[in-house]
């Protein structure tokens, strides 16, 4: 087997899309959490962001109503409901960012929508049906994306016409907000009406143990007005993909004060957008100045050097972010791998991409399949290679490397079939 062509190909082909959806992530927003989207699709598996086939309650399979006879089957109307509240840390600190608001459904997770500025959130289930999580997701072109609101957020969001949800669709799930480093109070959707008080009230952020890196910056507290509002200011703008305003609103705001770390990251974004990468790498670092555990300009930094195939680099800032934080930031794992394995550290790369696959619960990037069966290939581990890259051809049929991996699968199967079996 020709090993070398074959992490080559790894070069043109894993790094394809990572993300889910194409879009910024909000400046300073919430770059990590869940993997993002399945590139080529995932026929038979669900759609990404959607309930797997197997899981109870969706429409068409019995499930029994809440409170009711056994045998009832739960109500087939589908309405939309609406739910509001305010999500608050629970020390009495501001929110530092508008905050996602996920339905958890037998684990499976959705964004319903985002806080405004203030906390507050007004959300209509199931009406963002095509809004990710976690992030981090998009198509390979530099940027990240993340648990992001696609742009800054606000109360809702917008998404494409909604049939409304069914009681039943409820069952088992959840509302719950989302930060990284916090965990969020919890309410449940199973025994709730269309017609009932939509006001949740208040769910309170904790900060979790042992998690040094996070979104939130310490250093926003003392920030001036001004150049708080400075910073919603280019915040807005850049929702709106007026780059050229939010760099000049960003820039007046770390100007102001130059320890705004967040300030700094969105600032780097807006350079991002506008492919202006030494700009924005010299803002990250900025950043990174100001607060060193901001985990945020640290993905920018690492997202810069896989453009450049810097893989020393990726490698480096992907262990900080791993260090700092290695629960809400998955991809870190992912690109770490990926590095690694430029490097020929295969060790070090099967770590990490067994690491995110276990992460990756929902499957939702199969391309970490792919990854590691060219890591063992590698390793001449050939079994087991070949396994991982049939559970890749299995979630994403139709991906547009998917003919080139059927040919590396039956090189590999053919080197299995040659390599005597361990007794």
């Amino acid at each position: 087997m020709r090993k070398q062509g074959l992490a080559i190909f790894i070069l043109a082909g894993v790094l394809g899309t990572p993300f889910a959806g194409g879009q910024q992530p909000a400046p300073g927003g919430t770059p990590g959490g869940t993997p993002g989207g399945t590139p080529g699709g995932t026929p038979g598996g669900g759609t990404p962001g959607g309930a797997p086939g197997n899981i109870p309650g969706r429409p068409g399979q019995p499930g029994q109503f809440p409170g009711g006879q056994p045998g009832q089957q739960f109500p087939e109307m589908r309405r939309p409901i609406f739910l509001s509240g305010k999500v608050q840390m629970a020390d009495g600190s501001p929110l530092p960012e508008p905050v996602a608001i996920e339905r958890v459904c037998n684990g499976v997770a959705r964004v319903e929508g985002f806080t405004n500025a203030k906390g507050n959130f007004n959300i209509e289930l199931g009406r963002n049906s095509n809004m990710f999580m976690d992030a981090s997701q998009g198509s390979f072109d530099g940027t990240m994306s993340g648990a992001t609101q696609g742009g800054f957020g606000g109360a809702g969001g917008v998404g494409g016409p909604n049939q409304g949800i069914s009681e039943r669709d409820l069952f088992g799930c959840e509302l719950r907000a989302q930060l990284p480093g916090f965990r969020s109070d919890v309410v449940t959707l199973a025994n709730r009406r269309a017609f009932d008080n939509p006001d949740l009230g208040i769910l309170l952020m904790h900060r979790m143990g042992n998690v040094q890196g996070l979104t939130i910056s310490a250093t926003t507290a003392a920030a001036p007005k001004e150049a708080q509002k400075l910073f919603e200011k280019g915040r807005k703008a850049f929702d709106k993909q007026k780059y050229e305003d939010a760099q000049r609103d960003l820039a007046k705001a770390v100007e102001l004060y130059p320890k705004y770390a967040v300030a700094w990251s969105a600032l780097g974004r807006t350079y991002e957008a506008r492919k202006e990468y030494d700009e924005a790498r010299k803002a990250y670092q900025a950043a990174l100045a100001a607060d060193s555990k901001l985990v945020p300009p640290y993905e920018g930094l690492y997202m810069i050097a896989v453009r450049e195939a810097n893989w020393k680099d990726v490698a480096d800032t992907t262990d900080t972010i791993i260090r700092l934080n290695p629960f809400d930031f998955p991809h870190a794992f992912y690109f770490n791998a990926i590095a690694r394995l430029n490097l020929n550290d295969l060790p070090a790369a099967e770590k990490s991409c067994r690491e995110f696959i276990k992460m990756d619960k929902q499957r939702r990037l199969p391309k970490a399949s792919y990854v590691l069966g060219i890591i063992l290939a590698q390793k001449a581990e050939y079994g087991e290679a070949a396994q991982h890259l049939k559970s890749f051809l299995e979630a994403a049929p139709n991906a547009k490397e998917a003919d080139t991996v059927r040919r590396q699968l039956a090189e590999v199967e053919k080197f299995a079939r040659a390599t005597p079996q361990p007794q």
